[in-house]
């Protein structure tokens, strides 16, 4: 037996309740910097004041392009959480006519640094839940439906299948403690170019997941990213492969990576949610992890699903939900989710496990979604 929960950072009533028809204008022609953030439920748009959350969502994942000054349009475009009801008409998300991944994809895995079994075992479930159709309503499966609902340019589907294909440990660090976004490649080069065992080159559907341990530093990691994705460069690697990284918070910025299960220092008196899996930092990479592939998979090359008109600095179809995890979610506001009877928070059902992922866009229903949503 488990309750829905409606989930507010303040665990409080905001403060003002409006009609969001009459902020959908407002909302739309503010700057991003000056938008107020809004949690909109009921078709009401809510202002939790005096809160505001930092500007890029504590489970937002970029891609590796650096960061600057200079705001692209998108951003003006959607705000904060890029999401607000009422607004979806003003989304464009647009195809580019390159290729997404539509055959079987197989995700290969390298653990960089020293991991636990338990960790491992959580990701793994995560990563083989995509293609479990029977585990109960909602589900990863159903998560990912919306992945599948995309295409390329002859109508292919991505692919409903994923598969955990071989794993590469690096459990000595062969590349250092600190990594960049350059050597970010070289470790997935030494991986597919070990003398033993070495990972399989699957350029076509192939998805190769470089995951960090909680003691390893990536460039612009905890600063303005939890994770990217993008492909090898052939003059770097040899191959052009489609590959994410994501890094385990645990010890350098779970308040900024793992939340809601931690909570920034600068929050006080915010009590931060239950993991469902007993694993702050894994379970809150679980959602970047999810954010990832869903893009990966959806633009590969930095050529197909996205919106904007800066191929270099994409809104993806995951960006456009960041922090969304629930009907109502949006700005400060997580969404309904579900309690469980150890009071762990959680929104889908794995194969024998819980996650708490975030929601996706999709293009037929132009709005957020998820396998939780209460009007399905």
């Amino acid at each position: 037996m488990y309750n829905i929960k409606n989930l507010h950072p303040l665990k409080k009533p905001p403060r003002f309740v409006l009609r969001s028809s009459l902020l959908t204008h407002y909302f739309q022609n503010v700057p991003g910097p000056l938008r107020p953030s809004a949690a909109v439920h009921g078709g009401f748009v809510f202002l939790p004041l005096p809160f505001r959350p930092p500007r890029r969502g504590p489970v937002a994942a970029w891609r590796p392009w650096p960061q600057t000054a200079q705001m692209n349009v998108t951003d003006y475009a959607f705000g904060d959480s890029k999401k607000y009801e009422g607004s979806s008409e003003f989304v464009k998300l647009r195809y580019h006519m390159g290729p997404v991944l539509t055959t079987k994809i197989t995700v290969h895995t390298i653990w960089y640094g020293k991991w636990e079994r338990s960790q491992k075992k959580i990701i793994r479930e995560f990563i083989n839940s995509i293609s479990a159709a029977n585990s109960p309503h909602p589900s990863v499966a159903g998560w990912w439906r919306t992945v599948q609902l995309y295409t390329d340019q002859t109508g292919a589907n991505i692919s409903k299948t994923v598969r955990l294909g071989e794993e590469k440990n690096d459990r000595l660090y062969s590349h250092g403690k600190s990594l960049t976004r350059l050597s970010i490649q070289s470790v997935i080069k030494s991986a597919i170019t070990a003398r033993t065992r070495p990972l399989p080159i699957n350029p076509r559907s192939g998805l190769y997941l470089l995951l960090t341990a909680d003691d390893v530093y990536v460039q612009d990691f905890c600063t303005s990213v939890c994770g990217f994705h993008y492909f090898t460069f052939p003059s770097l690697v040899g191959y052009t492969l489609p590959y994410a990284w994501v890094g385990n918070s645990a010890k350098l910025c779970p308040g900024q990576c793992a939340y809601p299960f931690a909570v920034p220092a600068y929050i006080p008196n915010l009590k931060p949610f239950k993991s469902p899996n007993g694993d702050v930092g894994v379970d809150g990479m679980i959602s970047v992890i999810g954010h990832e592939m869903a893009e990966l998979t959806t633009n590969p090359l930095a050529n197909a699903w996205y919106a904007g008109q800066d191929p270099s600095f994409p809104v993806e179809i995951a960006d456009l939900c960041e922090g969304i995890y629930g009907t109502g979610g949006g700005g400060s506001y997580t969404g309904q989710v579900l309690d469980a009877r150890d009071g762990a928070t959680y929104n889908m059902n794995g194969i024998r496990r819980r996650f708490l992922v975030q929601w996706l866009w999709s293009h037929v229903l132009n709005y957020c979604t998820g396998p939780n949503a209460l009007d399905h």
